[in-house]
């Protein structure tokens, strides 16, 4: 746990890189999109957390369209701020099988959670995945995987707010910052 004061410290030298209003016209504009391609679907919704919560809890009320929703956990930070070995939770539920499958994420950042995730899905038996991510990092690293709805493009850099923390605080932010770079 990051103590508060150490906390603070963080986000008083980070750089803001969206405001809250962006985020939350971001969410608005996403939500239209699915809406508009998954309407008809009737799709099971899986959060992938802990970092997609927030970015799920303000985006599934203005989905106008019926949908199940379900989670899964996994794991490749902890509260570290360099990804390593992936660790599943919860992994995908069975009741995938059959289903249309959209995946809510925070973050596509290298890629290998979402990728690894879309994979255990499919082999599950889903008849399609989709992905919706809030953030896609820019990288000049190929991805495994891209998404098939982005909220906002964050710069290559240790971002968090909106669901995304920092050593485990700031997830409750509703903007989005990006550590000081030195």
């Amino acid at each position: 746990m990051l103590a508060s004061e150490k906390a603070w410290e963080i986000l008083q030298t980070a750089d803001l890189v969206h405001s809250a209003r962006t985020v939350s016209d971001t969410v608005r504009r996403l939500a239209g999109e699915i809406s508009a391609q998954m309407s008809e679907q009737q799709p099971l919704v899986l959060c992938v957390m802990s970092g997609a919560t927030v970015f799920a809890g303000q985006l599934l009320p203005l989905l106008a369209f019926p949908l199940d929703f379900d989670y899964v956990q996994v794991s490749r930070y902890g509260d570290a701020i360099r990804g390593g070995q992936m660790v599943w939770k919860v992994p995908p539920p069975v009741s995938v099988k059959g289903r249309v499958v959209l995946l809510l994420d925070d973050i596509l950042d290298e890629g290998i959670t979402l990728a690894e995730i879309h994979a255990s899905v499919l082999e599950l038996g889903a008849t399609e995945c989709y992905s919706a991510v809030f953030a896609d990092k820019d990288s000049v690293h190929t991805k495994p995987i891209r998404a098939d709805f982005v909220g906002l493009r964050v710069p290559d850099r240790y971002v968090f707010g909106f669901g995304m923390d920092v050593h485990g605080a700031w997830r409750n932010l509703p903007a989005i910052y990006a550590l000081k770079e030195n």
